[in-house]
């Protein structure tokens, strides 16, 4: 039996970037166990190695490039503390050696890039140093160092566009993960840079994503306008949006996901149809759209698009892992880099069904369910029912090496994309907020009772697993539905949503009272809906998983979850990590904490072992 290790070591590329004169392409790649920013030629059978350009303890959250200079950005911060530093690294285009210069200076602020100038010589970014809740605007001149307050903003806010003439600069205020404002801000204003227009008021709530600000006008993906989403035209006098493609005009229930822009108006956009992607190049004077062709049938992450219309982008499916793929303007794709798959077969692994199911009120419940290739055991496989985080999110059919391995051990797997998830309209995102948390639950009670039907699982074998909210999730089920579940893994949870509003960090909670419910208005039903209060219902085992420095959900909520199981007698096993986070990223303590899991799953739903 191939161990959690080997599928671990299965590697990733993501992310993207191109240098200036298109030669090379940067990206994030695991292939020292964490993410860090290496390079490759995108010559035709080109047999270069591809060069590592950070060597951090920690992972780099993202890269950004400019076509300005041959250099590059790179975001990381230290044991998942989520206080992002800047990082340049120069030359990285060049056949010489290049540079990793550290741009930031203040270890407690979290900065937010937000672009590059044309030239490719300063950058705008948004951070919380002031007070560590609102986000300030800077300028950094990335040769030197020398750093520009602009102007003090207001709330969780983040860079957007930066205008051609770098005269005016787009800034978005995320109220919550369905609302979203934004601001225009004049660099050139009498008495220095200020906001001179909120852009959005007094229009329906919305949300506001992927803004690019060509030479020919401002464009974006909003919900404002239709309910899946549009691909719109932003007028900057008055706000209005204008449709140029809206999701009616694809088939399925899904949404429009993601926009890329070149300097002179080519683009190209992503469509979401029940959590696999299409790629379609578009004219924005027409609406005019055509799909791009010869990618992998799956999820498609970063997208960039250079002026000739040769764009990059990174692609997963549910039977092989993230890498890098070019797709030249004649429309020629082809896979830029090749991650490892630690020697595994690629037939081993299993691709889901997608299914539906009916919730207590009618509702279709989206989900993918994945049946192991392993021989049926008698009684039915055991099942692992999944949770995702968000809970504005959505599982995807990507490459999950945990679900791989769970299946490889005879483990079937159904996840949910319960009440609350996004990718399939602005309605059913919002069917799950505040009071009406508890339906979302309810949705996964409906689960099981689906499971119940398959002869081929063992219904008296079901396991729940979420992380973050998905933990909650799991915590809520087990409390609200106990004769359901043989076993729980809680992985950075919710236990009491009263004192994770009050712990979490500062710049966060405004944003977490916006979908969850507020302290001064809603504490009745924090206190009615938190699994603590009902933790005498735990009495199947539970793992319970988490990081020191998790600045998300603080390791406080791990705690009591695990003391007040422990104390009303229960079967608890707790796993945290002090130099991990909100996610557990380094590769020693993936393979630790993933073992763990495995065998906590195999000693209480004793899968069949071969």
């Amino acid at each position: 039996m191939t161990d959690f290790a080997r599928y671990l070591n299965i590697r990733s590329a993501q992310m993207p970037v191109l240098s200036p004169d298109g030669s090379r392409v940067a990206f994030l790649s695991d292939i020292t166990g964490n993410l860090q920013v290496w390079s490759a030629s995108t010559a035709p059978n080109s047999s270069e190695w591809p060069r590592q350009l950070t060597f951090f303890a920690d992972k780099v959250w993202e890269v950004h490039g400019t076509g300005g200079e041959d250099h590059l950005l790179a975001v990381g911060d230290v044991g998942g503390n989520e206080r992002q530093q800047f990082y340049l690294i120069s030359g990285y285009g060049g056949a010489g050696g290049h540079d990793v210069r550290r741009l930031t200076v203040d270890d407690n602020a979290i900065h937010r890039f937000g672009g590059f100038s044309a030239d490719g010589r300063r950058i705008l970014y948004a951070a919380n140093a002031r007070n560590g809740v609102d986000f300030d605007l800077f300028q950094m001149n990335v040769v030197d160092g020398e750093v520009r307050l602009l102007c003090e903003l207001s709330g969780n806010q983040e860079v957007m566009a930066w205008s051609p003439d770098e005269q005016f600069v787009l800034t978005r205020q995320s109220v919550g993960p369905l609302e979203d404002r934004l601001f225009l801000i004049d660099l050139q204003a009498d008495g220095g840079p200020r906001i001179t227009q909120e852009l959005t008021a007094g229009t329906p709530v919305a949300r506001y994503e992927q803004i690019r600000w060509p030479e020919h006008g401002v464009y974006l993906l909003s919900d404002r306008t239709h309910d899946r989403g549009a691909l719109c035209q932003l007028e900057m006098a008055s706000g209005k949006l204008t449709e140029i493609v809206n999701a009616d005009t694809h088939t399925g229930n899904g949404e429009m996901e993601a926009l890329a822009i070149a300097a002179n108006g080519a683009a190209v956009y992503s469509y979401n149809e029940g959590g696999y992607s299409s790629l379609w190049r578009v004219d924005l004077t027409t609406g005019e759209r055509a799909r791009v062709g010869g990618l992998p049938r799956g999820q498609i992450g970063h997208i960039s698009v250079k002026m000739d219309g040769t764009l990059v982008c990174d692609v997963q499916t549910p039977q092989s892992n993230l890498n890098v793929w070019l797709v030249e303007a004649d429309g020629t794709a082809r896979g830029l880099t090749q991650s490892d798959q630690a020697g595994l077969n690629s037939g081993s692994f299993v691709a889901p069904e997608l299914i539906h199911f009916p919730s207590f009120d009618g509702l279709s419940i989206p989900a993918f369910y994945y049946l192991p290739q392993t021989p049926q055991p008698a009684g039915g496989y055991p099942c692992i029912l999944y949770v995702h985080g968000g809970p504005t999110s959505q599982l995807r059919p990507d490459f999950d090496v945990r679900f791989q391995y769970f299946l490889s051990r005879g483990y079937a797997i159904l996840g949910t994309n319960v009440r609350g998830s996004t990718g399939y309209g602005r309605a059913y995102a919002t069917l799950d907020e505040i009071e009406k948390r508890p339906d979302s639950v309810a949705d996964l009670k409906h689960a099981v009772h689906w499971l119940h039907e398959r002869s081929e699982i063992d219904s008296s074998r079901v396991a729940v697993y979420g992380r973050s909210y998905g933990g909650y999730m799991v915590l809520a089920a087990l409390t609200s539905y106990p004769e359901l579940f043989a076993a729980g893994i809680d992985v950075v949870g919710i236990a009491n949503w009263v004192s994770f509003l009050e712990r979490t960090s500062p710049w966060r909670r405004a944003h977490r009272e916006q979908e969850y419910g507020s302290l001064a208005h809603h504490r009745d039903v924090l206190e009615a809906i938190s699994p603590i209060h009902r933790a005498d219902r735990i009495t199947m085992p539970l793992l319970v998983i988490a990081g020191d420095n998790d600045p998300r959900v603080p390791l406080f909520e791990s705690e009591l979850i695990v003391e007040k199981v422990r104390a009303n007698g229960g079967t608890v096993e707790f796993l945290h990590y002090a130099d991990e986070g909100h996610k557990i990223s380094k590769l020693n303590n993936r393979i630790d904490s993933f073992t763990k899991m495995a065998a906590f799953l195999d000693r209480h739903l004793a899968a069949a072992q071969g």
